[in-house]
């Protein structure tokens, strides 16, 4: 399994934003997932969705929907996983 961190971002308080990342191949299967790096214990600071758009034969694009559900700025990466 290959892993990593494909970008990074802050939220002000309550927003959504929508990221994307394109150019991946179509056959790899990829999970994604969100994590707050700004430490906030008690209850979930984030959600996040992802919506995958064929951009040709070969490759797709993830749009990436995440969501601040605190009254805070927090900030966030990205991760993905590719399974072998």
């Amino acid at each position: 399994m290959i892993t990593g961190t494909q970008f990074r971002g802050t939220l002000a308080p309550n927003q959504t934003q929508r990221w994307f990342t394109f150019n991946w191949p179509a056959t790899q299967h990829v999970i994604w997932e969100v994590v707050p790096d700004t430490a906030r214990p008690g209850a979930a600071e984030v959600d996040w969705d992802v919506a995958i758009e064929r951009a040709d034969d070969a490759h797709v694009t993830y749009w990436i929907t995440v969501s601040n559900l605190t009254p805070a700025s927090v900030q966030i990466e990205a991760r993905y996983a590719i399974a072998a």
